[in-house]
């Protein structure tokens, strides 16, 4: 997920029909607490997220112990969110600050510490699939009610799903798109023609694939993939103002500064086996800076005390700071994240794969790291693959881990044999203070290497908006991926198939490559799960050869908090803090 996108499900990209335990990662440290001894990406350990049952599925959600009703929790965070349109959602912020009111026909149901279980959200249960995995069937739960006590119908249902081929929808995934039948050539609802792949019986529905997929139940666990009322469809308006069938509702929002969750009456626990609400409120601020948000922490005063953040973490340079500080560590949530933060080369402005190679080998991956707080806060990266990522296989085709300051004799020596010194090179990075720090440190190292460059900063809120589109101006850009599920089909297919460039698709770099793309085909079919991790691995490896990104770094997250924020905890399904298990401590 672009930033880090993030839901957990199936090892391989087509598995055995009668799959039903996805290994995802995770650091053991999410109870809220940071130990002594940084965690390692490399080393994390792995938990599985089962498929539950028709009992787990059912609700309330389990009880937090300790916590409390009322209050309000608030939020420190750098930016607003771009997108709150389900369908158009697909960034992992996004996807996190929904779950309170954003519902699906599957979710992710989050223990004590953390792990996850695919359950039913508004179905009965995770649903029934026939033919290997080509038919899927979700029965409704009774009950549930939009915010405005109009009870969730079936029509809701099949709109939200027919509503994803309208021509608005640019940004949120694509899978049942793809995957639908009759999908490459449906144009949506709104001129009365419905898709006749999604069949309607009383509170069934059920979906005709084109394909086995037995991770399907999975993918609709995905943000992207939350219920809309039909009634209440406003089309690209209905992006700024969604509604809920979750425990709160839009109570306000002012773009840009700040976006309210107020309760939902109409919503009821029993229908719902994910979602606890104590707070009576959240108020989710932006416009903190990481360094700011981190000060207000530590000094932990007034409202600050019940705040937390979605996006921001503990600023590089409070790191020390902060980690080395027992006190302050007991309000710091570490975890290892699945996300591999990279760069993405434009291949139709850079065409000749020496240019490519050589800003691999010139980037000052070492440098980076210090600025963004040092080992406490990633690992630098060779792979696309997160080494947590079924399928990961170690290499390091660009002398990294040799030389972690970049080689510019390397890469100059590269840029004079395709005749490109002095290549001028657009690089676009987001507006912030960190950001500016590593940009500059970039462009130093690659004009050392011979290249031109200059720096571009974008709106932080649109970013990705703006990466995503064809026709943009840009040679390089900062972005980032977490797989769908632990798996390369949801890593290489939406980021590295020529199937996947559109405006708002996820294939920044627009890679088209006959090979890449024959072999991301080739190895969604691979039911057997070593062979299949296999193969993507060699994918990986693949595409490094051709150099259509550089490899940052794998992400260990330090989300700092007030001290009267109670249970902390990790989601390790959508991968982020766990919003709808937090309350506020009297």
């Amino acid at each position: 997920m672009s930033f880090s996108r993030r839901n957990f499900l199936i090892a391989t990209g087509v598995a055995a029909a009668g799959t039903t335990v996805l290994s995802a990662c995770g650091s053991g440290s999410g109870s809220g607490s940071s130990s002594d001894k940084i965690p390692s990406v490399s080393g994390a350990k792995t938990m599985n997220i089962p498929v539950g049952t028709k009992a787990d599925s059912t609700g309330p959600a389990p009880e937090v112990k300790g916590a409390v009703t009322g209050g309000t929790i608030y939020s420190l965070d750098q930016f607003d969110m771009d997108h709150l349109d389900p369908a158009q959602i697909y960034v992992s912020t996004e996807g996190a600050i929904t779950r309170p009111i954003l519902r699906g026909l599957t979710g992710y149901k989050i223990d004590e510490k953390g792990g996850a279980t695919l359950v039913g959200d508004v179905a009965t249960d995770a649903g029934t699939s026939k033919d290997g995995g080509k038919t899927w069937s979700f029965t409704i739960k009774d009950g549930i009610k939009w915010e405005d006590g109009t009870a969730l119908s079936m029509d809701d249902v099949r709109h939200t799903f027919e509503r994803l081929f309208a021509s608005f929808v640019t940004e949120g995934p694509r899978y049942v798109q793809q995957w639908l039948v009759g999908g490459d050539k449906y144009k949506g609802p709104y001129e009365g023609k419905s898709l006749a792949s999604i069949a309607v019986d009383g509170q069934t529905i059920t979906f005709s694939l084109t394909e086995a997929r037995a991770d399907f139940n999975y993918t609709l666990g995905m943000p992207g993939y939350g219920l809309v009322s039909k009634k209440q469809d406003t089309k690209e308006k209905y992006d700024k103002r969604p509604y809920s069938l979750g425990p709160y509702k839009i109570g306000s929002r002012q773009v840009g500064k700040s976006l309210t969750f107020v309760r939902n009456e109409h919503w009821d626990a029993k229908t719902d086996a994910i979602r606890n609400a104590y707070p009576d409120q959240f108020v989710f601020q932006f416009g903190f800076e990481p360094i700011a948000s981190t000060d207000r922490y530590i000094a932990d005063k007034g409202n600050d005390q019940y705040a937390m953040s979605i996006f921001n973490e503990v600023a590089a340079e409070r790191i020390a700071q902060v980690l080395t500080n027992t006190k302050l560590t007991k309000r710091v949530l570490t975890q290892v994240d699945t996300v591999t933060y990279y760069w993405p080369i434009n291949t139709t402005r850079i065409t000749d794969v020496k240019v490519r190679q050589a800003i691999n080998w010139a980037w000052p991956h070492q440098q980076l790291q210090t600025i963004r707080g040092g080992k406490a806060t990633s690992e630098l990266a060779t792979t696309i693959l997160s080494p947590v990522t079924p399928g990961y296989e170690k290499f390091d085709l660009y002398g990294t881990d040799k030389k972690p300051g970049g080689d510019p004799v390397k890469a100059k020596a590269l840029l004079k044999e395709a005749g490109k010194l002095g290549q001028k090179l657009v690089i676009a990075y987001q507006q912030s203070d960190n950001a500016v720090k590593q940009a500059v440190a970039i462009k130093n190292a690659l004009e050392a290497a011979g290249f031109t460059v200059v720096n571009k900063q974008i709106d932080k809120s649109t970013f990705y908006t703006q990466i995503g589109k064809i026709d943009n101006d840009y040679d390089l850009f900062a972005a980032g991926w977490s797989p769908d599920w632990p798996g390369g089909y949801s890593v290489f297919y939406p980021c590295w198939s020529g199937k996947n460039i559109g405006d708002g698709r996820s294939n920044y770099a627009q890679l088209d490559d006959a090979s890449v793309n024959k072999a991301i085909d080739t190895a969604s079919t691979i039911a057997d799960t070593d062979k299949a991790n296999k193969a993507w691995g060699a994918i990986d490896k693949q595409i490094m050869e051709l150099a259509p990104v550089v490899p940052d770094y794998h992400s260990i997250r330090n989300w700092m908090h007030g001290s009267k924020v109670g249970n902390v905890v990790y989601d390790a399904g959508n991968t982020c803090v766990a919003l709808t298990k937090l309350y506020a401590i009297k």
